[in-house]
């Protein structure tokens, strides 16, 4: 078995809300909508929204965690913040190895974009 590819899967209060997020601030795309679920993609980046009226596996909203990895960060930093993305941390060279950032959806599940240091050398 070799894996292609994965999703994560974010619960959100307001699933037409958090697509128009995703899609307007942060520039992707969706890929499929089946009631209350919706499918979302940047590139191999999957994200599958539940929203409160999906009769799938719960967790709590706002609970949830990505960490993507980027070939470049800092004009894409610049394009999401200008469209009103909602930052946590600023890019930045972190200790370990990695220059990225932090934002948040609105019902404040975490996405962290970065590269690693040494694609810069």
């Amino acid at each position: 078995m070799t894996p292609e590819s994965a999703a994560t899967i974010f619960n959100v209060s307001d699933l037409a809300s958090a697509v128009n997020y995703y899609v307007e601030v942060l520039g992707f795309k969706i890929a499929f909508r089946y009631g209350e679920f919706a499918g979302l993609e940047y590139g191999n980046v999957l994200v599958y929204l539940s929203g409160p009226g999906h009769e799938g596996i719960k967790r709590a909203i706002g609970q949830g965690q990505l960490y993507i990895f980027c070939d470049e960060v800092d004009k894409y930093f610049q394009d999401i913040s200008a469209k009103g993305a909602l930052v946590m941390a600023a890019p930045g060279d972190r200790a370990y190895g990695m220059r990225d950032f932090g934002i948040r959806d609105p019902d404040d599940n975490v996405l962290s974009f970065g590269k690693g240091l040494e694609a810069e050398q």
